[in-house]
């Protein structure tokens, strides 16, 4: 049985250093890829966003003296690289993919287009959302946020290294205790870091829940996706 039939997958570009220092697990990368296509194969429409994270966040360049709009642009890009990356990895193992970018940069890849993705989710291929929302200033939360309500998501999973939402960072703190299901409004009363202002405001006004899960753990997407009490739920 399949819970969620439409979702946006969030992933961390960070997620996909793996074993590395920096940069793409090839490993890791096609960790994913079999996980994800082991969901496509329920009869899950799924979409992507990567973050950018493992090769370049623009704030950090901010903090050494970058120029905002240059440094946000330079995330952006990095996100077209794991998208690429995620593309090649599923196509790899026959699955159908269709790349989007927010900034036109054919022939890298389609620009965005919402029939055009619906279009796509319609034939069963798994669409990627790449660099960001194509503006600066906004990041890749607000990326998939904005993109799991224009294709009419069930559900935004995003996928972490941890199992879920806890009251404080259970790496660093080993009394911190976890949420099995949590507001918008108590979330961002407590200052946990789900996802940014910006993305909880787009799911909260348009009632698009949350599911944060641990991706790194084999068969959890299957478990979400099936309904199983598996991380946390942020809703209304």
């Amino acid at each position: 049985m399949i819970k969620y039939k439409s979702v946006l997958l969030k992933l961390s570009g960070e997620a996909l250093i793996g074993n590395q220092p920096a940069g793409i697990d090839i490993n890791r990368l096609m960790e994913y890829a079999f996980r994800i296509k082991e969901a496509a194969e329920m009869g899950v429409r799924i979409g992507i966003v990567f973050g950018g994270g493992n090769i370049f966040r623009g704030l950090k360049g901010v903090s050494k003296g970058f120029d905002r709009v240059k440094g946000d642009y330079m995330g952006m890009l990095a996100t077209v690289i794991n998208g690429l990356a995620i593309q090649s990895a599923l196509e790899s193992i026959d699955v159908k993919t269709r790349l989007f970018t927010a900034i036109r940069m054919e022939p890298v890849g389609e620009g965005y287009s919402k029939p055009r993705v619906m279009e796509a989710l319609e034939r069963g291929e798994i669409v990627i959302f790449s660099a960001g929302t194509g503006n600066p200033y906004f990041t890749t939360d607000t990326a998939s946020a904005l993109r799991a309500v224009e294709m009419q998501a069930d559900v935004l999973l995003k996928g972490t290294r941890v199992d879920g939402v806890y009251t404080a960072d259970p790496e660093k703190d080993p009394t911190a205790v976890k949420f099995d299901t949590i507001t918008f409004d108590e979330a961002l009363s407590r200052n946990l870091k789900v996802m940014d202002m910006t993305s909880f405001t787009i799911c909260k006004e348009n009632n698009m829940p949350i599911i944060v899960f641990d991706m790194n753990r084999e068969g959890e997407l299957k478990r979400v996706l099936s309904g199983e009490k598996v991380g946390t739920i942020v809703g209304n």
